[in-house]
């Protein structure tokens, strides 16, 4: 039996690729969403070639608390910080997870992390967060482009674009702490302005960019500071994870997600485990913590654990045993 760790760019990307590749973890000291220091840390693989870097890791929502979660203020400093680590490692590509951030300031925290001045129009270096960004004036890029070596590639499972309705405030915003109409204006204002100092200043267009929008704008911000390119997660993790060398030869694969639901079809890691096995001929049994409406349109067996009834706390707290029962259930059904 083979295993492959599989993510779709959300938090767990680091360990999935780090199990898959025998890679080696590095812990460093960040800022944290909010400013204190926080412990964060990356994978290295492909003998230190590349690093695999989560925006949670250092950025993440569940580093703020309830609250305290004001996108306004939280900041993406300690995400730059990161990354920069893994680029002084010496590595030459760098998969970013930017999956369950906590902040909406469309990656300028990690701009200034990484050397970009983002001034106002006194010539000062712009304070931290998405509230901030209506200022600015200005951006001024490092003397030195120590990135022009290192390919910058983004794990999104979203297609949102930077603003408007279906932008990075509007949707994503109020779980983070943008509560009232006027805040989430205030943030979809400053993060289009943004994009159009980006456009004068760095010659790069991301406002109306699919995927621009994930993790509060980071997605944005990465290809406006590093040239980056968005990708969809599932697809990225799963190549870099060695899956389709595994299915060569395989008689079955089980996977798995908590919740299956009409949505996981649409670039969730199971739907991409789905399709590559399809390509070759292997059948799948997808193994699901609850099911939701739509779970059939995966065309697939599904099998959910536990029984019909019970509590989800009950489920949630005997999870090992009951997914050990229900996959041995999909074995002998299987073999049947």
């Amino acid at each position: 039996m083979l295993e492959v760790p599989v993510a779709d760019g959300g938090e767990g990307t680091v360990d999935a690729l780090v199990a898959a590749a025998a890679g080696e973890r590095v812990a460093i000291t960040v800022e944290g969403p909010l400013g204190d220091p926080v412990e964060a840390s990356y994978g290295l693989i492909d003998s230190g070639r590349t690093a695999v870097v989560e925006l949670a890791s250092a950025s993440g929502l569940p580093l703020v608390p309830k609250d305290l979660r004001d996108p306004r203020v939280t900041s993406t400093f300690g995400f730059g910080q990161l990354l920069d680590s893994a680029r002084r490692k010496g590595v030459r590509r760098i998969i970013a997870g930017i999956g369950g951030s906590a902040t909406n300031d469309g990656g300028a925290g990690m701009a200034q992390a990484l050397g970009f001045r983002l001034l106002d129009s006194s010539g000062r270096d712009l304070a931290r967060g998405g509230g901030a960004l209506a200022g600015l004036d200005r951006i001024l890029p490092p003397v030195a482009d120590e990135w022009r070596e290192v390919a910058v590639e983004v794990a999104v499972d979203v297609t949102n674009p930077l603003t408007g309705p279906s932008g990075a405030t509007r949707v994503y915003g109020p779980q983070k702490g943008a509560g009232t109409e006027a805040v989430l204006a205030e943030l979809d204002s400053a993060l289009a302005h943004l994009a159009q100092v980006i456009s004068r200043d760095l010659g790069r267009e991301v406002a109306d960019l699919p995927g621009a929008g994930a993790a509060g704008g980071a997605g944005a911000g990465l290809v406006a500071f590093l040239g980056a390119s968005l990708r969809r997660g599932a697809p990225l993790v799963v190549e870099a994870a060695g899956l389709d060398d595994a299915l060569e030869g395989a008689t079955a694969v089980f996977t798995g997600e908590g919740r299956v639901d009409a949505q996981t079809a649409f670039g969730k890691g199971p739907a991409e485990v789905l399709e590559r096995a399809r390509r070759r001929g292997v059948p799948v049994v997808l193994l699901a913590g609850s099911l939701g409406e739509g779970w059939e349109t995966l065309g697939c067996p599904v099998r959910a654990i536990g029984e019909d009834g019970q509590p989800v706390e009950y489920r949630e707290a005997h999870a090992a045993e009951l997914l050990e029962l229900a996959t041995e259930r999909a074995l002998r059904d299987f073999e049947a």
